[in-house]
């Protein structure tokens, strides 16, 4: 059975809360993240994507980091976008909601002039990382709770490459 929903850019604060309120659901309540580390300084000047049903519940949340905030998690260059904090709800798992997700974040990273995005993940996550296009790095790193790497995708669509880094995985998707 199907759900539909939609995705949208994070306009107002409502929209944030809905945004901290699946990542906490996610990442603080299933997988024992600590809540002072799943919320940092850089949610005030990300981009936050939010996929809700259509009665307004939220269903999953994303974030893209850019300029000099993703430097610091891409090496530096300031053409690559950071997609981090993808959460889906379990009860929107396996509906396309993650795959919609990275594509918004996708469309927000083109319409911000960058060439690439890294996607920082945790590791149980890398069939979807296929799934959505991008391949796996070859190296992971331990955030408490869980287990990272780092991928990427340009964002053309074309050619994929990939890195590893934090207790996630990642992949870098062309824009």
């Amino acid at each position: 059975m199907s759900t539909p929903y939609t995705v949208r850019i994070a306009e107002d604060a409502a929209d944030r809360e809905a945004c901290f309120a699946v990542r906490k659901e996610v990442f603080v309540v299933e997988q024992g993240v600590p809540q002072d580390i799943e919320y940092d300084a850089y949610d005030a000047a990300a981009v936050h994507v939010l996929a809700v049903r259509e009665d307004g519940v939220p269903l999953g949340t994303g974030r893209l980091l850019y300029g000099e905030a993703a430097a610091a998690k891409t090496g530096g260059d300031a053409s690559v976008g950071a997609l981090g904090r993808l959460a889906v709800a379990r009860e929107a798992r396996g509906l396309g909601v993650g795959v919609a997700l990275v594509r918004a974040i996708e469309e927000a990273a083109r319409a911000r002039g960058l060439a690439a995005v890294d996607l920082h993940a945790q590791t149980h996550a890398l069939g979807f990382t296929s799934a959505s296009g991008t391949r796996r790095t070859a190296r992971s790193t331990r955030r408490p709770g869980s287990r990272t790497g780092r991928c990427g995708a340009s964002c053309s669509r074309g050619a994929v490459t990939a890195g590893a880094r934090g207790a996630v995985a990642g992949w870098t998707s062309a824009v």
